[in-house]
């Protein structure tokens, strides 16, 4: 399946059912009065977030939807029928823009959760709701309203806990695949993921993270070089930012301080909020170079970066250091969950006290 994480779309609801004119007609009431019912109300367009789902590629194929209009009244005060509610399976991470307004509608981040992108039009009124003492017989019905249309942008942003930078052959897709059970297509050439990968990486019983991988960087990626600004969004949801480096790259090829340098600065122009999230250094490819001049490479990276986060050595050709890895990462993962519960708890007391002081 073609992985599509854009797409485009026209939603219209129905149009509300128009009110009755009707007037009662039985052999023994010779002064039947108004009965003509209310019009249904015309179905609303709802967008249902389906972790099945991994792609918008079916609205690449049909991109306009409507829902039922709602029925008109009739005698008797018989309302017409509603019309249904038209559901739209979307993939759980979708960001739904209007594309007129610019209005950010919605952001569908749960599996099953809903957003309704247009209300039905109202039903109209039957004239027997303008039946008075000094009006026994009117005339008078309103029209249902018109459902709303709306031009949507979708936009699919995975949900990992964990994303993968780093420059075309570092070892990512590698990487994923030694720590999970993702099967990404490696090779020994730039730009072999052409779409971003997700892996769930185990750990035991209820101990489990899930990991993006997106296509390599290159210089001036920000401004549409390459492959993986396009998928950058992907690692906009994650809590931690890997930046995987080869140790030994190439002859002619960037350093590895260069090649972390350029990522670096190609994250802070697509989104500087990004480029200050936690981000940890994984030297990779270790297995290539003696343990001696592996040292003397590791120590020459990190004095040409100043850096004070952590740095891990992985060979993900042989899985060597990928266990720790894990490891501490779900460690630094359970205290982030662990430290937003306790920061929920105390915005929960706060707002219990502020409504009742003697709480």
């Amino acid at each position: 399946m073609k992985f599509v994480d854009e797409a485009t779309m026209r939603v219209a609801a129905g149009n509300g059912g128009n009110g009755a004119l009707s007037f009662r007609r039985e052999k023994y009431i010779p002064r039947g009065g108004p009965d003509g019912g209310d019009g249904g109300r015309g179905g609303d367009v709802v967008l249902v977030a389906d972790k099945s789902m991994n792609t918008l590629v079916d609205f690449a194929i049909r991109r306009k939807y409507r829902a039922p209009n709602g029925q008109p009244g009739a005698g008797k005060n018989m309302t017409g029928a509603s019309g249904e509610t038209l559901e739209i399976r979307v993939p759980v991470g979708t960001v739904v823009t209007d594309i007129d307004t610019r209005e950010r509608i919605g952001d569908l981040t749960s599996d099953a959760q809903t957003l309704r992108v247009a209300a039905g039009g109202q039903g109209g009124l039957g004239n027997a709701r303008f039946k008075s003492s000094v009006n026994r017989a009117p005339r008078k019905t309103i029209p249902g309203t018109a459902g709303e249309a709306r031009h949507l942008h979708l936009e699919l942003k995975l949900l990992a806990d964990v994303g993968l930078l780093g420059m075309p052959n570092a070892g990512k897709s590698t990487l994923i695949r030694a720590m999970s059970a993702a099967r990404p297509k490696v090779a020994d050439y730039p730009f072999t993921t052409l779409y971003p990968n997700l892996g769930v990486v185990s750990l035991g019983l209820g101990k489990s993270f899930v990991m993006a991988d997106i296509p390599g960087l290159i210089p001036g990626a920000a401004s549409g070089a390459g492959l993986g600004i396009q998928f950058l969004r992907h690692v906009q949801r994650t809590r931690l930012l890997l930046h995987v480096v080869d140790i030994a790259p190439p002859d002619g090829s960037a350093t590895p301080a260069e090649a972390v340098i350029d990522i670096a600065e190609e994250l802070a122009e697509f989104d500087a909020e990004l480029a200050q999230r936690p981000r940890w250094l994984v030297i990779n490819k270790s297995d290539l170079l003696p343990e001696e001049d592996l040292g003397a490479a590791r120590a020459l990276l990190l004095a040409a970066l100043a850096w004070d986060r952590p740095v891990y050595e992985v060979s993900a050709a042989t899985g060597a250091g990928t266990d720790a890895l894990a490891g501490d990462i779900m460690v630094w993962l359970d205290e982030q969950a662990a430290d937003r519960e306790s920061a929920e708890r105390e915005a929960a007391r706060a707002r219990a006290a502020e409504a009742d002081p003697e709480v």
